[in-house]
């Protein structure tokens, strides 16, 4: 690797401490469930949510953690959901 390549490098990125990181210090707004992915045992793997801020409508899909995958009542289509975002970057979000 040249020592360009070397300072052009990416650091691998770490979905877990990313989510953290939003939950710790990311705005709070409401969203809804609008699709869920199941498995072959008809559980929610993965969801599908909208939200807006400031008027801009944003969607976005999430695995479930295994947190999560305990409370499947609460990630039905339809359903509200709080949602962190990060508030210079309002598309990078999580579900809480």
């Amino acid at each position: 690797m040249g020592f360009i390549d070397f300072l052009l490098r990416r650091k691998k990125f770490d979905q877990a401490a990313h989510r953290a990181h939003l939950l710790r210090t990311g705005r709070i707004t409401e969203g809804g469930v609008f699709d869920v992915v199941t498995d072959d045992a008809g559980e929610i793997t993965q969801i599908f949510f909208r939200y807006n801020i400031s008027g801009v409508d944003y969607e976005s899909s999430q695995m479930l953690d295994p947190e999560q995958s305990r409370r499947q009542g609460d990630y039905t289509p339809g359903a509200r959901i709080t949602v962190r975002y990060h508030p210079h970057q309002p598309g990078n979000s999580t579900v809480v």
